[in-house]
């Protein structure tokens, strides 16, 4: 069954899915309101949506599906969630594109492809009309410089601009001066930075680390994630030691290109809970005002994710 016949299937029959239904939704969520800006899904279905054959032992948790996320984001009052491929299926977009087709309105897209394949420009527009508003991107090597200089990277940049997508990169603080000059070359590219760029994942939240990162700002196409929480700085919610990064990101980068994201499954590992994510910047930041908070909190990602691809 083809991917694209497959979500036919979901779309219009509510495919069970190995202990939990996947039903499309029964109306779209209103415009506005709350919305998660980073989640990864995935199915213990392994036969039905085979897992890259690079892993060396099973995800943790075992299943993260749309509903179970839904017990978490529900309660608090997020509708709207952007879903993000997971490495373990690695360039296989198949069970994100299913739940996207599953849940109408519900779900935006951040996939993946090989950039090292050919008919890249013809494979971002394909999955654009499947919901799919990003593609994520990760330094396969330490030299990210050369990374960003191959023919396949240089393509989704390219595309990325032309057709109104977002280039979604997980990269850590040695990467922003290469990202930097990528995006003085590619000035029209949408671009969005995840998880703070983990400034503070590593170890200490630096000057230095945080000054490139904020430098960052000066590239009006830009969007930053304050997001995963659970593993930056002291990874003890409620989390107000990011306090201080984010208060400057602020200042930087403006509330309209500041989203937050849970980064779910994660994020709701043992210590940790999706509400304590959300209450960091919905409670804890006294320097945010009701407007910043509506933005941060759902306005950036609907602009960003939610739109028509042009």
């Amino acid at each position: 069954m083809t991917t694209l016949s497959r979500r036919q299937f979901l779309t219009t029959t509510a495919t069970a899915l190995v202990g939990t239904q996947m039903s499309p939704s029964a109306t779209l969520p209103a415009s506005g309101g709350l919305i998660d800006a980073h989640v990864h899904v995935w199915t213990p279905d392994t036969k039905r949506y085979p897992r890259a054959g690079f892993l060396k032992k099973a995800p943790s948790p075992a299943s993260f599906t749309p509903e179970q996320l839904f017990t978490h984001c529900h309660p608090v009052g997020v509708r709207r969630i952007v879903l993000v491929q997971p490495s373990l299926y690695r360039f296989d977009n198949s069970y994100m594109l299913d739940s996207i087709a599953a849940h109408p309105g519900v779900f935006s897209g951040v996939a993946s492809i090989d950039d090292s394949a050919p008919h890249i420009r013809s494979r971002m527009q394909d999955l654009a009309r499947q919901g799919v508003r990003g593609f994520r991107l990760s330094p396969r090597t330490p030299d990210v410089a050369a990374w960003l200089d191959t023919p396949g990277i240089q393509e989704m940049w390219k595309t990325a601009a032309d057709e109104g997508l977002r280039i979604c990169l997980l990269i850590s603080p040695e990467a922003l001066g290469p990202v930097d000059k990528m995006c003085l070359r590619y000035p029209q590219t949408p671009v969005v930075v995840d998880h703070l760029a983990r400034v503070g994942m590593a170890g200490p939240i630096t000057r230095a680390h945080l000054d490139r990162l904020l430098h960052l700002s000066v590239h009006q196409q830009l969007v930053l994630k304050t997001s995963a929480f659970y593993t930056l700085g002291k990874r003890t919610p409620p989390y107000l030691d990011l306090s201080p990064m984010i208060k400057e990101c602020h200042q930087y980068f403006g509330p309209q290109r500041l989203m937050w994201a849970s980064d779910s499954p994660f994020q709701v590992a043992p210590g940790h809970t999706y509400e304590a994510s959300l209450a960091l910047i919905r409670d804890h930041l006294p320097f945010l005002t009701a407007s910043d908070k509506a933005a941060m909190l759902g306005k950036t990602a609907e602009k960003v994710f939610f739109g028509k691809a042009t």
